[in-house]
């Protein structure tokens, strides 16, 4: 990366925003340059922006404290895009299998994976959009395929995992950046946030063998399941931490007072076999006490009602056979105490890692090992687009050097109308505009993409239905839909078109045929 390229990053957390900026390295380390962090408790809910303006205000912020950060380091920099993940409630992921049954023995092509990728994708879930699709396999005959281009084959099966969520979660983290003037760096589908968690905290050996991965956050636990180097069950329970907090408000405790006595005194596990001191009391100095026995009760309790759904997730999975590799814990939540033994006990699954950091060799600004900022690490990991505001270079040096001598020539003649402040009100209201032309470029790229998306679903459909009026018999109606399908002008459909256009003439004259000499033979017995 140039010199003052840097990428920058943004987690969208129940309890908090967080915003980060670096630089990659060139031995594939991280170096820190900046971090921002902003309360989003009254703006964000289990991990969905409910608050719009609030959380709009909030991304401004972050992102003026990230700019004023990098001063020290770059120098004067502006932010002109940001990572942002993608995950909360309602994120999770379904099962669809494309089938295609082929009228001859051939050999299988990039091209018809794509299709058959492009007709999954097509598939209408109402209320809800496709974010991301991780393949699983292909079966060809008998076989199960990760990679079946080049077998040959008169039938296949393509399974799919779709990652779905509410069509709100990506509008409204759209619509705050837009108001916020921030750009989303590259596609957000291609930032689900639990994926790129899984990159950075789970080793190869992980994802090949099977694992479970559970990321305890403030307001949701999102459970990841791999096998095979494959997602094969993604979903977000909507329980967290700040429901054993709450759990502990009940008690005439005030929140802040509750959350302190969870980290300091809260244990998820206990152990049956240990004799409880009844009279034992836990005290927050000079704020508020609780019976020792009652706050054990209460965290445990909550503990195992999420630890219960996260096993009724593997179970749902179908691999809650198949995790070799155990569980991997992360996220703020498993820093609670004895967590890891509640896990097992709950799961009865013995091998259990707590990730406290990443697999991410970072340099600059220390960061806590302490679970909570991974999911950010990860974003910041996943970034590849230097995420300044770049200005353009002027294309005549004396063009400038004239402008440069105008403006410090009517600041010096006309100072009390005209100060060096002013002249950079105006350079900032010309970032501001750029970075709307920026936003608006991009929006415009995504709605054609979504244009091209649509056109070629619709193309498929066509060339279906001709396929299928075909098989009926119906040659005239499956040449009008293949007639509306050359109309879209697709190059990569056009060959398949053009190859069933002359099947369906084909056979179309040769029925022709047959109807004359079948006539013709009834007019002669007619006769005899």
């Amino acid at each position: 990366m140039a010199a003052n390229d840097f990428i920058v990053a943004i987690e969208l957390g129940s309890s908090k925003i967080a915003g980060i900026a670096g630089k990659k390295l060139p031995d594939g380390s991280i170096q820190v340059l900046a971090t921002a962090y902003e309360n989003a408790s009254d703006c964000i809910r289990k991990g969905v922006i409910y608050n719009l303006d609030k959380t709009t205000l909030c991304l401004t912020t972050i992102i003026k404290k990230l700019e004023t950060a990098l001063k020290s380091s770059l120098g004067k920099v502006y932010i002109g895009k940001a990572y942002i993940g993608i995950g909360g409630q309602s994120l999770r992921t379904i099962r669809n299998t494309e089938v295609r049954h082929l009228e001859e023995k051939i050999k299988i092509s990039q091209e018809l994976i794509d299709e058959l990728k492009d007709s999954n994708r097509a598939v209408p879930i109402v209320g809800y959009e496709i974010l991301g699709v991780a393949p699983q396999e292909y079966k060809v005959g008998n076989d199960f395929l990760i990679d079946p281009v080049g077998v040959q084959t008169d039938h296949i099966e393509a399974r799919f995992l779709n990652i779905i969520a509410r069509n709100t979660l990506k509008q409204n983290i759209v619509q705050c950046c837009e108001d916020a003037r921030i750009e989303i760096a590259d596609d957000m589908d291609d930032l689900i946030a639990p994926l790129a968690l899984a990159n950075v905290i789970l080793s190869p050996t992980e994802k090949r063998s099977g694992c479970v991965l559970v990321d305890f956050g403030a307001d949701t636990t999102t459970v990841s399941i791999y096998n095979n180097n494959i997602l094969r069950h993604l979903a977000v329970i909507p329980l967290g931490g700040n429901n054993i907090t709450k759990d502990i408000c009940s008690q005439q405790i005030e929140e802040e007072d509750a959350e302190l006595l969870k980290k300091q005194f809260g244990e998820a596990y206990i152990d049956l076999n240990v004799e409880e001191d009844e009279t034992k009391v836990y005290t927050l100095e000079n704020k508020c006490s609780i019976k020792a026995s009652l706050l054990e009760d209460i965290v445990e309790a909550r503990v195992n009602e999420i630890l219960e759904n996260v096993a009724n997730q593997i179970t749902l999975s179908g691999y809650d056979s198949k995790l070799l590799a155990g569980a991997i814990l992360t996220g703020g939540g498993a820093n609670l105490s004895k967590l890891e033994e509640a896990f097992k006990a709950c799961t009865k699954i013995d091998k259990v890692r707590i990730a406290k950091e990443t697999s991410v060799v970072l340099k600059g600004i220390e960061l806590k090992k302490d679970c909570c900022n991974n999911t950010l690490i990860a974003l910041l990991k996943a970034g590849k687009e230097n995420c300044s505001l770049e200005t353009p270079e002027p294309t005549n040096p004396d063009t400038t050097t004239k402008r440069q001598s105008t403006i410090e020539r009517q600041l010096f003649t006309d100072d009390l109308t005209r100060s060096a402040a002013d002249v950079e009100d105006e350079e900032e209201a010309k970032r501001e505009k750029q970075k709307e032309e920026i936003i608006q470029a991009k929006k415009q790229a995504q709605e054609e993409e979504e244009l091209k998306k649509r056109k070629r679903s619709d193309c498929e459909s066509l060339i279906q239905e001709a396929v299928k009026l075909k098989n009926e018999k119906d040659y005239k109606g499956a040449l009008k839909e293949l007639e509306k399908a050359k109309e879209m002008d697709l190059p990569e459909k056009k060959e398949a078109i053009t190859h069933l256009e002359e099947e369906v003439r084909t056979l179309k004259e040769e029925s022709s045929i047959i109807n004359i000499w079948l006539k013709k033979i009834g007019k002669i017995l007619d006769e005899d």
